[in-house]
């Protein structure tokens, strides 16, 4: 088998670092594992004879690869993961997405990633430049939820619209006018919800492409993480009443 090489972008291939992700990625896109590495330390570990068990049902090679799994996730106790081939998505049109514009933290993409899943959208459009959606933090970070979503990264917004030219935006914006309860109680799917870097947020202009929301917060923080707001927002539209 060729040499497992440390993670970067131009790969084919990422890793998936954890018993739980890893058995969120046999259970969601089984066709892509292709590799499971194995801790000596973990062989015991009830998951992992989970993970062991289905692999050897989908024919996927397993592996003893101690220094990979701690050079992957920079620790000595992750037990298990599995290598899987990247591939490319496409968003459903009749469903409410998330767009996560020019996110740059890796724990911020995956965290946003596993509160989208858990509050009902499953479409998510990310725009450059952004995190390497395949990077192993990120994938841990979301917990598995990244494979039962369907993400699709965009180089710019223009080529999401272009993509999706009729649905209504909604920008989270500090400086928006209408307050998120407002917006979201009258708020028809499928919609695109839009959230902005961790940083900067969201260019002014944005305010033009649909109605801005605004998540309601005392004046002792300037803003909320964007996984929070991600969280709250989603929250907001998908599952309020």
């Amino acid at each position: 088998m060729p040499k497992l090489e440390p993670y970067s972008r131009k790969l084919s291939y990422s890793y998936q670092l954890g018993v739980f992700p890893a058995l969120m990625l046999l259970e969601a896109r089984p066709d892509c594992a292709a590799r499971l590495l194995l801790h000596p330390q973990g062989l015991e570990n009830e998951g992992v004879a989970k993970l062991r068990q289905r692999c050897a049902e989908l024919g996927v090679r397993e592996e003893l690869a101690e220094r990979v799994l701690r050079r992957e996730s920079k620790k000595d106790n992750c037990y298990a993961g599995l290598v899987f081939n990247k591939y490319d998505c496409a968003l459903d049109p009749g469903s409410c997405h998330a767009v996560l514009c020019q996110i740059s933290d890796a724990g911020n993409a995956g965290t946003a990633m596993r509160s989208l899943l858990g509050f009902g959208i499953r479409d998510v459009a990310v725009v450059k430049p952004c995190v390497d959606v395949f990077d192993p933090h990120v994938l841990r970070a979301s917990m598995g939820a990244f494979f039962k979503l369907r993400v699709r990264v965009y180089d710019d917004f223009d080529a999401y619209r272009a993509e999706f030219p009729a649905r209504p935006l909604y920008p989270f914006m500090l400086d928006a006018s209408r307050p998120l309860n407002q917006v979201a109680r009258a708020a028809k799917p499928p919609f695109s919800l839009v959230f902005g870097n961790e940083q900067t947020g969201l260019p002014p202009v944005f305010s033009t492409y649909g109605q801005a929301v605004r998540i309601p917060q005392s004046d002792e923080i300037d803003s909320l993480n964007l996984a929070v707001a991600v969280s709250v927002g989603t929250y907001a539209f998908m599952c309020g009443e």
